[in-house]
């Protein structure tokens, strides 16, 4: 399976301005970087591509996401993050406002968003050890939906209305390499999910 990590597949309006869109005293750079030294995002040298993103919501639809191809930076910093402003998951558009565009699984994020006001945080790491084993046995994807489209956005949906994955708040996204999602009330929540199960494996 090809990894495509970070090709934006939606109509992108980037508003560039440089204005960070998050304070350095975040909990948002306490959990990424705890991502990356987990090694759940990171920069694949074979594929040459970075990995993984973050995210939290601000108000309402707005979130705050780390920038497109940001997994190589060992530390985080505000200017890698951008405000998705407005999104049309069925067709595929997305506005964002920052010194760096959105994630290019900024859809994704958006249709989680929408399963519940009161999910606040989502992370999407890669790790194929948890990723093959916990296929299938932790609410999944369907093999042939590709990451950061409207399809992958209706799958989300579809896993929503079955009580997996309200309960365990964590997918593994079967036609992205690696691809795992988690999502809580808080960061501490959508970090407590990933860690557990990957301390979980045999």
């Amino acid at each position: 399976m090809m990894i495509d990590e970070g090709y934006i597949k939606f109509d992108i309006d980037w508003k560039q301005s440089p204005d960070k869109v998050v304070k350095a005293n975040h909990p948002i750079f306490h959990h990424r970087d705890r991502m990356f030294d987990l090694g759940f995002i990171g920069h694949d040298t074979t594929h040459d591509v970075g990995f993984g993103n973050i995210s939290f919501r601000e108000s309402g639809n707005q979130f705050i996401i780390s920038g497109t191809q940001t997994g190589h930076f060992v530390r985080i910093a505000p200017e890698h993050f951008c405000r998705v402003t407005h999104y049309h998951i069925a067709g595929n558009k997305l506005s964002c406002e920052g010194p760096i565009k959105a994630s290019s699984e900024s859809l994704t994020h958006a249709a989680i968003y929408e399963l519940d006001p009161d999910i606040n945080a989502v992370i999407h790491i890669h790790n194929n050890d948890m990723w093959q084993h916990y296929m299938d046995l932790l609410p999944t994807t369907k093999a042939e939906i590709p990451y950061g489209t409207p399809e992958m956005a209706r799958e989300i949906f579809r896993l929503w209305r079955l009580p997996d994955l309200p309960q365990h708040k964590i997918l593994i996204m079967a036609g992205h390499e690696g691809g795992i999602i988690s999502f809580g009330k808080d960061f501490n929540e959508a970090s407590e999910r990933l860690e557990h199960y990957y301390e979980a494996m045999p």
